[in-house]
């Protein structure tokens, strides 16, 4: 195996396509495989490739020095290497890290209406404030957010070809259950996927070699360079404060109510002088942000506490590496995902949901006598998801789908390690195809 096969690919390839398409900013955290993906669709459909690194190449930082008139830009380039040329219409110049150089994304609108060459920025979201890109390039880029691998993408590395899960999906779309090989083979699948997470460094490693063997170490590494970067670009915010609230989050998924508390991060610790400090790990691509709504009815947006939150990490592997050796050690040999008290389903739901482009909501009310995980929606209805780790009831559920307090949910979905049904008021799905959800809710009958 060369390398993964990713969704950018497809993305790319219809943006190449797209007759009058605007310069492309590939955005997401680091480590998932950006620069990989840009260059290998670079190499196959340009004749001239022309990639410039503003953290390896600092010295290309001052090429916009002079102005953003493309003539200018390219003489720059020329100057510091000479070998380089620009055939028009044959070109892309692709500019990476570009959290180290802001003024490329000024350059763009030059770019844009010059348009002899194709332009892909990429970076790691810690470093770039796109309040400043928005203003320098609005309305003259396209953004794409790439994330780690998702399950599909987890797949299609293990080899199932297009086809095969097509034919699941069909199943999942009639409300057909799964045969038993089918069922227990992609469940096997997932619970590797869990322990793996989507990075693409550590998905390679046990495709290839077949094994978990160095994988944890990965994981571990991740998390470390993670924490590093946060010293590095989290200016004007105290960095203390966000590497606090980063280690802490395994702490409160482990909790029964998993709902994140500024007030027990540390001693002392007030709301208000940890502000700014979640945001900016949600900007950076390290952890989503689920929030409690007021009540269950829409609009989704606006309609929520933004002072009550779960936080879970981007990528479920991240959150696997941070558990201690006896947790990893039943997660690895025993394959007992319920230790952590649903962390890691609901983990892995959030993080399969916002690969989706879902915004993360849940509910739970003042007594705590009705809650729910999450909530997505169709062109009409609110549907709440629950997610069992094991297959407990489901009041909660029952409650809000039956009640006429709650006009705006007519169904709800329950994912949990069961087949595909559905029972007149839930359909059930097997976590496995949570990311075909956003699909199915818009194909359903």
């Amino acid at each position: 195996m060369e390398r993964l096969s990713r969704k950018i690919d497809m993305f790319l390839i219809e943006w190449k396509n797209t007759p009058q398409h605007l310069p492309l900013i590939v955005k997401g955290a680091r480590q998932i495989g950006k620069t990989e993906a840009i260059r290998y669709f670079a190499q196959h459909n340009y004749q001239t490739v022309v990639e410039i690194n503003f953290i390896l190449q600092k010295q290309y930082k001052d090429i916009f020095d002079n102005g953003f008139d493309v003539d200018t830009i390219i003489r720059n380039i020329s100057l510091k290497n000479p070998e380089l040329t620009f055939p028009e219409g044959e070109t892309l110049i692709f500019f990476d890290e570009m959290q180290d150089c802001i003024n490329c994304a000024t350059s763009l609108k030059s770019f844009k209406q010059d348009g002899r060459y194709d332009v892909i920025c990429s970076g790691s979201l810690m470093g770039i404030n796109y309040n400043e890109i928005e203003s320098n390039s609005v309305g003259y880029k396209e953004d794409y957010e790439m994330y780690s691998l998702d399950f599909e993408e987890y797949l299609w590395a293990k080899g199932y070809k297009a086809a095969q899960l097509e034919e699941m999906y069909q199943k999942m779309l009639s409300v057909t259950p799964l045969s038993v090989i089918e069922y227990d083979v992609m469940l096997e699948n997932f619970k590797e996927y869990m322990v793996l997470g989507g990075m693409p460094a550590v998905v390679f490693t046990f495709v290839t070699q077949k094994n978990y063997s160095g994988t944890l170490r990965m994981q571990r590494q991740l998390l470390l360079d993670y924490e590093e970067d946060i010293t590095k670009y989290a200016s004007g915010l105290d960095k203390g404060k966000i590497l606090d609230i980063y280690r802490k989050i395994p702490v409160f998924l482990g909790k029964d109510n998993k709902k994140f508390q500024i007030s027990k991060v540390r001693n002392g610790a007030r709301s208000r002088d940890f502000v700014g400090t979640v945001e900016w790990l949600n900007n950076a691509g390290i952890i989503n942000v689920c929030y409690c709504m007021a009540s269950p009815e829409l609009p989704l947006r606006g309609n929520y506490n933004p002072d009550n939150y779960k936080l879970y990490f981007r990528d479920t592997g991240l959150l696997i590496g941070a558990l201690d050796e006896e947790v990893q050690e039943d997660l690895r040999f025993n394959k007992n995902f319920n230790t952590y008290k649903g962390a890691i389903y609901e983990n892995i739901v959030a993080d399969m949901l916002v690969k989706q482009g879902y915004s993360l909501y849940f509910y739970r009310n003042e007594k705590s006598t009705l809650e729910m995980d999450f909530f997505v929606r169709d062109a009409n209805s609110l549907i709440p998801v629950e997610v069992k780790a094991n297959d407990a009831s489901t009041a909660s559920l029952n409650a809000l789908i039956e009640r006429d307090t709650y006009s705006d949910i007519s169904y709800g979905i329950k994912l949990a390690n069961k087949n595909i049904g559905f029972n007149g008021k839930f359909y059930t799905f097997p976590y496995f195809m949570t990311f075909w959800l956003k699909r199915f809710l818009r194909e359903r009958g």
